[in-house]
C-alpha cells in the first residue's frame, strides 16, 4: 500500500439534538442527560446540540423566548433562578461529562430578539405592512414599547450592557393601547437590515424586540457573548436560530470573531427553514467561511414521499442541500420545530422514518442529526413513543461501526432502492440497505470480492435468513414490504453489540 492508502479512515460523526419541544418543564433536563451521555457515547453520537438554555421570559420557554444572555440558570430572573432545563451549576456538569465521554456540546444561540422586557420606554415607530415590511402602514407616531432591559438579577457580572429601545429595530406590541402591530423603530441610522432574507419583502423582523446590529453597542455585547459562553462551557460548536432574519454581515464577523478567540473548528450551523436549495447556496456563498444549514428541502422530500402511496423513491434527494451541498448539510427527519404539534410540523410517516434515518446515516454524504424525540419519544398534547420500532440506535450505531468506502447505488426500482458501502482498508466490512415503500424486495449488489465467502445477515433481524457473498463478489439482499434491512457480515467487529436494547426509558417512567 502507498501512503494514502495507509491513511486511516476518518470515523464517522453523529450529532444528536438532545431536546424536544415538549421536555417537562422541571428544571432536570441537564441532569437526565448528563446520566444519558454513556449511552449516547455507546451507540455512536458524537456531538450534541443543547437547547438555548439562557434564561427566558417566563419558567417554562424554551429559550427562544430570550431575555438574558448572559443568565444560565444563575441569576433570580423572570420567576426562578433554574431555565426550564436547569441550573447552571447542573449545565457546567453536564458539559464536563460530555467532555469526559469524549463528546463535543454544540449550543443553540438565539440572537435574533430579545423578549420579556422589564420595562416599558417611548420610541417612535411607523407602522409596516405585515406581509411587506417595506411598505409603511401609517405615519410616524410615539408607542410605549417593552423595550427596557436591566436585567436586575444579574446586575453587571458578565456584562455591563442594558438594552433600550435604541438597541432594537422593530417590536411587535404597544402597550398604550394593547395593540399588536408590527413597528419598526426610527431614529438616526435605523431601520431594517439589508443583509437578511427577502420573506416579507425583508425578513428582519421576526418577533419580540428585534435586535438592531447597526448599534455598535449591541454588535459588541452579542459578540462577546459568544467568546464567553464557548469558554464558560467549553462549547465545540453552534447552532445559530434564524439565520435569515438577522445581519449576514454581522453573523459574519461573530463568527470570525469566535473562530479566532476559541479556535478554528469551532462547528456552526444555521437555520435558515426554507425548501429553496438555491436561496441557501445563495446565503451560504455569502459567508466568508465553512457554515452547514440544516437540510430542509430534504426532509420536506421525506414528508411528501411517506405520505404519498408509491411514491418514486429515486427522487429522495432531488433538490436536496446534501444533493447540492453535500459538505454543508447537516441532515434531519425531523426537529422541535417540525415534530407534531408545532407551527411547522412536517409529518414523516412512521413507515418511513427508518428508511429516512438510513438514507441520512448510512450513506457518506451529509453531517446526520438523529432527534431526541425519535430516540425517547414525545411528550405533550402529541405524545408519540420513541420511533423506528426502537431501532434508531442500531441505526446510528451501524453508522460507526460499518458505513464506510465506497458507495454504490442500485436505484433501479421506483419503489425498491438498495447501496452498498464497501469498507476500506481498515474499516473493511461495509453494509448493504435495501428499502422498499411497496412489497417486500430484493437486489443484487455487489459488495466486492474481498467479501466472497462471508455471511451476512440483516442486523436489524426484520428480514430473516442469510446472504452467501459468492466468487465476484455479489449477494442476493432483501427487505420486507415497507421496511428496510441492513446486511452486515455476521462475523465482523461489533456485530455482538446488536440488537442495541438501547434504554430509551429517560425518565424513569
Amino acid at each position: 500500500m502507498d501512503d494514502q492508502e495507509q491513511k486511516p479512515t476518518s470515523s464517522n460523526k453523529t450529532l444528536f439534538q438532545a431536546f424536544e419541544w415538549n421536555v417537562p418543564p422541571d428544571n432536570k433536563h441537564w441532569a437526565r442527560l448528563t446520566a444519558a451521555l454513556p449511552s449516547l457515547k455507546s451507540i455512536g453520537i458524537d456531538n450534541i446540540w443543547l437547547p438555548p438554555g439562557c434564561k427566558a421570559s417566563s419558567p417554562d420557554g424554551n429559550g427562544y423566548d430570550i431575555y438574558d444572555l448572559y443568565d444560565l440558570g444563575e441569576f433570580d430572573q423572570k420567576g426562578k433562578k433554574a431555565t426550564k432545563w436547569g441550573t447552571k451549576e447542573e449545565l457546567v456538569e453536564m458539559c464536563k461529562a460530555a467532555r469526559e465521554n469524549g463528546m463535543g456540546v454544540y449550543w443553540d444561540a438565539v440572537l435574533n430578539h430579545k423578549a420579556g422586557a422589564d420595562r416599558t420606554e417611548r420610541c417612535r415607530v411607523v407602522e409596516v405592512d405585515e406581509n411587506d415590511r417595506t411598505k409603511d402602514a401609517s405615519d410616524p407616531y410615539e408607542i410605549e414599547g417593552w423595550l427596557g432591559f436591566e436585567f436586575p438579577g444579574r446586575g453587571d457580572k458578565y456584562s455591563a450592557m442594558k438594552y433600550h429601545w435604541e438597541h432594537f429595530s422593530g417590536t411587535d406590541w404597544n402597550q398604550e393601547n394593547e395593540r399588536k402591530a408590527i413597528y419598526k423603530i426610527l431614529g438616526d441610522n435605523k431601520g431594517w437590515s439589508q443583509s437578511v432574507g427577502s420573506e416579507h419583502g425583508n425578513a428582519d423582523y421576526m418577533m419580540f424586540a428585534d435586535l438592531d446590529y447597526s448599534h455598535p453597542e449591541v454588535h459588541e455585547d452579542v459578540k462577546n457573548w459568544g467568546v464567553w459562553i464557548t469558554k464558560e462551557l467549553g462549547l465545540k460548536g453552534f447552532r445559530l436560530d434564524a439565520v435569515q432574519h438577522f445581519s449576514e454581515r454581522f453573523t459574519n464577523e461573530w463568527v470570525d470573531n469566535l473562530r479566532e478567540q476559541c479556535g478554528d473548528d469551532m462547528f456552526v450551523v444555521g437555520e435558515f427553514w426554507i425548501g429553496d436549495t438555491k436561496q441557501m447556496a445563495a446565503w451560504l456563498n455569502n459567508m466568508n467561511h465553512k457554515f452547514s444549514l440544516y437540510d430542509a428541502p430534504l426532509l420536506y422530500n421525506f414528508s411528501q414521499i411517506s405520505t404519498s402511496e408509491k411514491a418514486d423513491l429515486r427522487r429522495i434527494f432531488d433538490n436536496s442541500l446534501v444533493q447540492k451541498n453535500p459538505v454543508n448539510a447537516v441532515t434531519v427527519v425531523m426537529n422541535h420545530d417540525t415534530q407534531p404539534g408545532q407551527t411547522v410540523a412536517t409529518p414523516v410517516e412512521d413507515f418511513f422514518k427508518p428508511l429516512a434515518y438510513s438514507l441520512i446515516l448510512l450513506r457518506q454524504e451529509g453531517y446526520p442529526c438523529p432527534f431526541y424525540g425519535d430516540l425517547y419519544g414525545m411528550k405533550g398534547e402529541h405524545p408519540e413513543p420513541a420511533s423506528c420500532g426502537g431501532k434508531l440506535a442500531d441505526l446510528i450505531l451501524a453508522r460507526k461501526l460499518y458505513a464506510y468506502g465506497t458507495q454504490e447505488d442500485y436505484w433501479d426500482d421506483p419503489n425498491c432502492i438498495s447501496w452498498v458501502r464497501r469498507g476500506t482498508w481498515d474499516k473493511p466490512f461495509g453494509l448493504a440497505c435495501v428499502m422498499s415503500n411497496a412489497e417486500p424486495g430484493e437486489i443484487r449488489m455487489a459488495v466486492g470480492d474481498i467479501h466472497k465467502g462471508e455471511r451476512w445477515t440483516d442486523l436489524l433481524g426484520w428480514e430473516d435468513g442469510e446472504v452467501v457473498i459468492d466468487e465476484d463478489g455479489y449477494g442476493v439482499f432483501k427487505c420486507p414490504g415497507v421496511s428496510m434491512s441492513v446486511w452486515v457480515n455476521k462475523e465482523a467487529k461489533g456485530r455482538d453489540r446488536f440488537p442495541t436494547n438501547f434504554d430509551s426509558n429517560i425518565y424513569g417512567e
